[in-house]
């Protein structure tokens, strides 16, 4: 049955004064148990939904977002968040709220912390940040704490009390998994796991992802393997990894943390070098070409676009519909191939 029950309804099922059940449905004022009681056994016989989109018309109250992002006209990884984060907006634009989005060099913690500062002059109600620099996000978030801002995370995670919500990768399994996808691959030999840019401060999350890949070939006792792990600038890295590869002719799997996949295949495919298997993350154009070329062998999608769109669209249904917003929100880790590239590339 489709009825639709009102206060005064509920209030004579229960035996309760309307006053009693307006206090119990709003989370106001003290109410006994034993009228608590009842009313919740009325409540779930009826199955009653609270009408949030009403209450929320009636709500004068404006709702704002910031989003912290790192510039995707820097960093071409961030550009599938900048249309998770308009999906949102799209989505919610009938509702009280603004969504805005605050873009830093992901270069420098300098643009990082001037721009929380033009962000915390807007006095939002809640901050969604992409963190890359550690010790720096840290330190922004106990001050948004102090001023009662929300804050929810996104792709690295960052340990803070202070954080809401982090919506992300497990990142030590999608380790584990370019491990299980590497011993798919090769029987023996050399492997390299590079860091890119990793004095970025960013270093986290490449860490938990060769914490993962380093595990699983020891949980496995892989003995026939060799791990090496070698840190790259972008600046060095055409002197550098050729060197490397000339030091170690054994390399036989190079296992990237980062999006940065394109740059080491690049210098690959000018060796003529292809007996190389490589493994990186992300759906980035220049990744995909290398995949279509087959000197990239997997990628790991990471869906950055669904992670932006989660981050704000948690926040958004947190105010208007009073949900609650869930301490981590774990994405599935993607296994991408140049088989089914074209299913996730639009």
């Amino acid at each position: 049955m489709d009825k639709k029950y009102t206060i005064k309804d509920i209030a004579k099922m229960a035996g309760v004064s309307k006053g009693t059940v307006d206090r119990v449905l709003h989370k106001r004022g003290k109410v006994s148990p034993t009228a608590l009681e009842k009313i919740n056994e009325v409540l779930n016989v009826i199955n009653y939904e609270p009408n949030l989109i009403a209450r929320n018309l009636k709500n004068t109250k404006v709702y704002r977002i910031c989003v912290l992002l790192p510039d995707p006209e820097i960093d071409p990884y961030w550009f599938p968040c900048v249309n998770g984060i308009q999906d949102a907006i799209t989505e919610f634009k009938a509702y009280s709220v603004i969504i805005e989005t605050y873009f830093f060099n992901p270069e420098s913690t300098k643009s990082f912390l001037s721009t929380n500062e033009k962000i915390i002059e807007k006095a939002p109600d809640a901050v969604l940040i992409a963190p890359l620099f550690h010790k720096e996000t840290v330190e922004i978030i106990k001050q948004y704490d102090e001023l009662e801002i929300i804050v929810n995370t996104f792709n690295n995670q960052v340990e803070s009390s202070s954080i809401k919500s982090f919506v992300g990768q497990d990142l030590y399994k999608s380790g584990r998994v370019a491990a299980s996808l590497m011993n798919l691959i090769l029987a023996e030999g050399q492997i390299a796991i590079i860091h890119i840019d990793e004095s970025l401060k960013n270093a986290v999350h490449m860490q938990e992802k060769e914490k993962g890949f380093r595990n699983y070939f020891d949980e496995k006792k892989l003995s026939d393997f060799s791990l090496t792990t070698l840190k790259l600038k972008y600046s060095n890295i055409e002197t550098k990894f050729p060197a490397f590869i000339d030091e170690n002719p054994n390399l036989r799997g190079i296992f990237i943390t980062t999006s940065k996949a394109y740059q080491i295949a690049s210098i690959l495919s000018s060796q003529k070098n292809k007996k190389i298997a490589l493994i990186g993350y992300d759906l980035i154009e220049k990744n995909v070409n290398f995949l279509n070329q087959g000197l990239v062998h997997f990628l790991i999608h990471q869906n950055q676009k669904r992670q932006a769109y989660l981050g704000v669209s948690t926040l958004v249904e947190h105010f208007l519909f009073r949900k609650e917003i869930p301490e981590t929100i774990l994405l599935p880790i993607d296994i991408i191939n140049v088989e089914n590239a074209s299913f996730y590339v639009s």
